[in-house]
């Protein structure tokens, strides 16, 4: 099969996004080609468009991590994923070095990223590595109600919060405050819920907090602009108090990624708490690190979601206990130039997702 594709490529900081037609060629023994159905706006494709943050491989380059479509092509060895709808991993470890053999994918040093280490997706088509792809039932998703091009965000916003409250053991009886809940802390806050924590959500946009308590996603939600650290802090206490839930072993997911939105979740730690880091900023933070040593308390890091891990994910947005479509918003392709300048401005109230030929 011959395929001609567009591609949005970025050629320099904050210089317009512009179409390229490439002959994508054909998949390798363990690629596929994939038409592309949806690809989310991550914040960090605008960390990479507008901070400078750098891409592993030079410009021009294609973005685009979060992405879902239909194979059309499949290499000789990975022949069974033709025709299927399939979830592209954000991150794509190689299965084979000493990381991915001993179950820690997300620092496999041979990882690819779409629109990171290789052509992303705000394209029509795109070739990935076979490994990892997570098949989509499309008569679930119909039974469901659900569009493939809204699962895009799956790849990203949704496992790798999931990923985040899997590595924190969050179970029935936890305090989860989720700290940003746009974008990534929203679906944070729904899963913390789903796995049974009861979940306190904080943010500064009221009309997010409010999006999310009327999903029934939340407990409590709390706004930043309204209170100080200190009195946040002191609400949850008073709030798990009432409740009869525990003032210690808070599990925090910092979700912001920004400077004050870091500072204000580690001033958040507890005795036994442990502290998830889920949001990217470039800036650096100031904060009392001995915290961790006089509370015995935790911080880890959170990059990506091991590919085995997206079944379960798909699982509870296909069976309802992790709602995306209330939260996203689909545009065209060809329009990426001002949805990002849009997403950037945060004029955006839901998780914008680029569809070609929409």
């Amino acid at each position: 099969m011959d395929v001609k594709a567009v591609r949005w490529m970025m050629t320099g900081t904050g210089e317009p996004l512009v179409p390229m037609e490439v002959d994508m060629g054909h998949p390798g023994p363990d690629e596929v080609l994939i038409e592309i159905a949806g690809c989310g706006v991550c914040h960090t494709d605008l960390g990479y468009y507008y901070d400078g943050v750098r891409t592993n491989v030079p410009l021009p380059l294609c973005l685009g991590h979060e992405i879902s479509g239909h194979v059309v092509e499949a290499g000789s060895d990975e022949l069974w994923f033709t025709d299927r709808a399939v979830i592209v991993p954000a991150v794509i470890p190689c299965g084979r070095c000493d990381a991915c053999q001993r179950g820690k994918g997300t620092i496999c040093p041979n990882q690819k990223m779409p629109g990171n280490d290789i052509q992303g997706g705000f394209a029509t088509h795109i070739i990935v590595p076979a490994r990892g792809l997570c098949v989509v039932d499309e008569h679930k998703i119909a039974a469901a109600g659900i569009d493939l091009a809204d699962l895009s965000v799956i790849a990203d916003a949704v496992t790798t919060p999931y990923q985040a409250v899997v590595q924190a053991g969050v179970t029935k009886g936890d305090v989860c405050i989720v700290n940003g809940i746009g974008g990534v802390g929203g679906y944070c806050a729904q899963i913390a819920t789903a796995m049974g924590g009861t979940t306190i959500a904080i943010d500064v946009k009221e009309d997010k907090l409010a999006a999310l308590k009327a999903q029934g996603a939340v407990a409590l939600t709390l706004n930043a602009k309204e209170l100080s650290p200190r009195d946040l802090k002191k609400a949850i206490q008073e709030f798990a108090k009432e409740r009869g839930l525990r003032q210690r072993e808070w599990i925090v997911f910092e979700c912001s990624g920004t400077k004050v939105g870091q500072e204000t979740a580690f001033s958040l730690l507890t005795h036994g708490g442990t502290l998830c880091v889920v949001g990217f900023t470039m800036d650096k933070v100031e904060v009392r690190l001995s915290n961790l040593m006089a509370f015995h308390a935790r911080a880890l890091g959170n990059w990506g979601c091991p590919p085995e891990l997206y079944p379960e994910a798909l699982d509870l947005v296909i069976n309802g206990r992790i709602k995306v479509a209330p939260f996203v918003e689909k545009h065209p392709l060809s329009d990426i130039n001002q949805v990002f300048e849009a997403a950037h401005h945060g004029a955006l109230k839901r998780r914008a997702v680029l569809v070609p030929n929409y």
